[in-house]
């Protein structure tokens, strides 16, 4: 057989062929399908826009990188099976996973094997607070956010009836709890306090318990999906109370659930990315390809420029000198501007945000202008 002839025969294996290898291979984990798909995407998204743009120029120290993705349902069993699958295929760092409750077990199982794990995503305080020393965090503790939405309930909404209600999840549970811990600091005890399954699709009986405790403000600890249903369950009861609640509501997919009881809807959250400076360039090509960079997009795309400023400044893909650096205070820019992280591996300058949903999207707002007169919704 000529090779001219072997040639031809082959050739189509040859296209169909994996990519070679390459040199640094890193995992990333979120919600990619189930009820919590559209915040796993925001991740996937910004990783893989990361990955692209610092292959593009050269990658890290002239090795580029390739991303391995793992599903893992927001759910602490699916998340140890992706972060095994990681371990086993040799990632050299982690990004994600999206969920608290996701992060925290899977953290266990990169502190053993000794890979870095960057979270753009998990707030939960426990993740640092008992992680390990290969934790990372980019967004602010759900206790900062707690603390921030009791400030605004009590200086704006002053004499109003307060209800928390929460999904029975840890990482929600945490933060009604700490919601709840920074009003009672203020002198201020909730009328009513509930919790709902998480997956559950009927809020009628909920939503009927808060219209008749006569309830001005509602706390809700859950994510977008029955957010928004219960949202509806509220309006529908008759009960115009302020919704007020953490970034899990900062996401279109909230208003796309909730309809028109979305607006109005208080929510906190890092400061909206998209405005940033540097991040004008990498927001205009998202948008030019038809992706949103909303919500954790941006942070996702900045948790891998922490680990490649980390592998800069060291000269190695060692988790532990990785972890140190990152921890040490070290300053570095992103697309969310300047970070650094404090020993502990959260943010060592958080700054907390407000959205309001208007019209059926979120825009960023300043608290001192959220006067009672101007947000009373009450009968």
């Amino acid at each position: 057989m000529t090779t001219a002839r072997l040639t031809l025969l082959l050739l189509p294996l040859l296209l169909s062929a994996p990519p070679a290898l390459a040199d640094i291979l890193i995992g990333a984990a979120a919600p990619l399908s189930g009820p919590y798909a559209g915040l796993g995407e925001q991740l996937r998204r910004g990783v893989q826009a990361a990955v692209e743009d610092l292959n593009a120029t050269g990658g890290i120290k002239g090795e580029k990188l390739a991303v391995q993705f793992a599903d893992d349902g927001c759910d602490p069993r699916k998340a140890i099976d992706a972060a095994t699958s990681f371990v086993s295929a040799g990632v050299k760092a982690v990004i994600g996973h999206y969920c608290s409750g996701a992060s925290i077990p899977a953290s266990k199982v990169y502190q053993k094997a000794g890979i870095l794990q960057i979270s753009p995503a998990s707030t939960n305080p426990k993740f640092t607070d008992e992680g390990g020393w290969n934790v990372i965090r980019l967004v602010p503790r759900d206790d900062a956010q707690a603390v921030a939405a009791a400030a605004l309930v009590t200086d704006r909404f002053a004499g109003r009836k307060l209800a928390v209600v929460s999904d029975q999840t840890a990482a929600f549970t945490a933060l009604a709890n700490r919601f709840t811990a920074a009003l009672q600091q203020r002198g201020v005890t909730p009328a009513l306090q509930l919790s709902f399954k998480a997956g559950a699709k009927d809020f009628g009986s909920l939503a009927k318990q808060v219209a008749e405790s006569g309830a001005g403000v509602v706390y809700l600890a859950g994510s977008y999906v029955e957010g928004g249903l219960i949202a509806q369950a509220l309006r529908a009861a008759g009960s115009q109370a302020q919704i007020v609640s953490g970034d899990s509501l900062v996401t279109e997919d909230y208003g796309n659930q909730a309809k028109d009881a979305a607006n109005g809807t208080l929510s906190t959250f890092t400061y909206d990315a998209r405005k940033f400076p540097a991040a004008q360039g990498l927001v205009q090509r998202l948008r030019a390809a038809d992706q949103n960079p909303e919500g954790f997009t941006l942070y996702a795309y900045a948790a891998v420029q922490a680990l490649a400023a980390a592998v800069e400044a060291t000269g190695t893909l060692d988790s532990t000198r990785l972890a140190e650096w990152l921890r040490g205070g070290n300053r570095f820019d992103t697309t969310v501007g300047p970070v650094s992280f404090d020993a502990r591996g959260d943010l060592a300058n958080p700054a907390i945000a407000w959205f309001k949903w208007v019209d059926g999207r979120y825009v960023e707002v300043d608290p001192r202008t959220l006067l009672p007169p101007v947000l009373d919704t009450t009968p």
